[in-house]
């Protein structure tokens, strides 16, 4: 199978990651996937710490998903070597986080997500992906 002018799956795949349990029991809502890229938001109902804010665990579900997302936007499936996140500022209200990627060599991918309430800064999340080979 020639997989250069096919989808292969690939709409498949993000489809059942777009309704994989977890994504819908966090509220996460697909706004755009592209080529190495995509965008995901949150609502913050249900999401609070005990300081009122967002959880930190909830902004990286958030932030995953949108790596998750774009790193299978094309090619091969890959999954998550390793993720970090750096929280910048503390957020109570919805949330939106935007997934590019950054590096890309045969094997493994690095994807930065920001994100933001509103247009404030609230996180940076990079996740190194693997690409598993069909």
């Amino acid at each position: 199978m020639d997989c250069s002018s096919m989808n292969c799956g690939i709409d498949e795949r993000l489809d059942a990651m777009n309704h994989a349990q977890f994504a819908e029991l966090c509220g996460l809502k697909v706004v755009s996937v592209g080529k190495g890229e995509a965008v995901v938001r949150m609502s913050a109902e249900g999401k609070k710490n005990a300081m009122g804010n967002l959880h930190g665990g909830a902004i990286f579900t958030l932030a995953d998903q949108a790596f998750a997302l774009a790193s299978n936007s094309y090619g091969d499936p890959q999954v998550a070597l390793c993720s970090s996140i750096n929280y910048i500022k503390a957020a109570k209200g919805d949330l939106e986080a935007r997934a590019v990627i950054v590096s890309e060599t045969r094997n493994t991918s690095v994807y930065e997500v920001r994100v933001f309430e509103g247009e404030t800064l609230v996180a940076i999340f990079t996740g190194t992906g693997y690409r598993l080979r069909r």
